[in-house]
């Protein structure tokens, strides 16, 4: 067991993080506050911290309760801290994507057929063509 554990590398050890550098960056962000305060990625961790943290898909509150430095299966994973987070914050966000529907036609599915290009004179009131 190590004694001294970088907070960036603690994070991406418990998987709150899928890489190292993506949790660097939310460190340098201020995505991750340790008693309300931003804190540095160089940080070193030890029992008993608390931690909040925004991921792009939900928010976490940790308390540390065991110290790793390399990343080991989730199962285990999940012995190294406890998970404090309220109940709303529990809930994962699902990220709006670019893509969502506005009634016009899927893009990159290629040229409309001769049926969608009458459906879209029709509507738009234009005269179908060859009549």
């Amino acid at each position: 067991m190590d004694t001294k554990v970088r907070l960036d590398k603690y994070l991406w050890a418990i998987r709150i993080f899928k890489t190292r550098s993506l949790a660097t960056a939310a460190i340098d962000d201020g995505k991750v506050k340790w008693n309300g305060n931003s804190v540095k990625p160089s940080r070193n961790v030890a029992l008993g911290d608390r931690y909040d943290i925004r991921t792009p898909t939900r928010k976490w509150t940790i308390e540390v309760v065991g110290i790793i430095g390399n990343r080991v299966p989730y199962e285990e994973a999940i012995t190294k801290y406890v998970d404090q987070t309220s109940d709303e914050d529990k809930i994962i966000i699902k990220p709006l994507t670019s893509g969502f529907y506005t009634g016009k036609r899927i893009s990159k599915t290629g040229r409309p057929t001769k049926k969608q290009r009458r459906d879209l004179g029709e509507y738009l009131g234009d005269a179908p063509e060859g009549d």
